[in-house]
């Protein structure tokens, strides 16, 4: 029976992660507190977090592994690259509102894919940061 890939996550996202994470929250929030957001991710420990959790507290369903963006992850952890921690703002106004992952969300997926129970390293905000 052949073993699955086991995911190897960097210690730090990579720096062209921030700018993307900043495009996405601009579209989510205003772009001032999409910055504050940014800046509070760089100093943000890493923390782990289950991808069915990441998925579920995101109201996002996980893409298939035929996604062009999935596949090349999965292509990644395959071949022994390390995989990017994932970014997230949480929503701490509301009880039960829901997480942005602002970028990583095809690698919490592919995660998700090879073990849904898998631990996910990622720096997670406040909104308001």
């Amino acid at each position: 029976m052949p073993t699955q890939p086991v995911e190897h996550w960097a210690s730090e996202p990579e720096a062209h992660d921030y700018p993307a994470a900043l495009d996405y929250l601009t579209l989510m929030m205003p772009a001032k507190q999409a910055k504050a957001a940014v800046r509070a991710l760089k100093k943000a420990p890493l923390s782990h977090r289950k991808a069915k959790d990441l998925l579920r507290a995101s109201g996002l369903a996980a893409l298939p592994k035929t996604n062009v963006h999935v596949a090349k992850d999965l292509a990644k952890v395959a071949g022994g690259t390390k995989l990017s921690p994932v970014l997230i703002v949480r929503d701490d106004t509301s009880v039960g509102s829901l997480l942005l992952i602002a970028d990583g969300y095809h690698r919490v997926c592919a995660s998700y894919l090879i073990d849904e129970n898998a631990d996910i390293p990622c720096k997670l905000c406040p909104s308001k940061a």
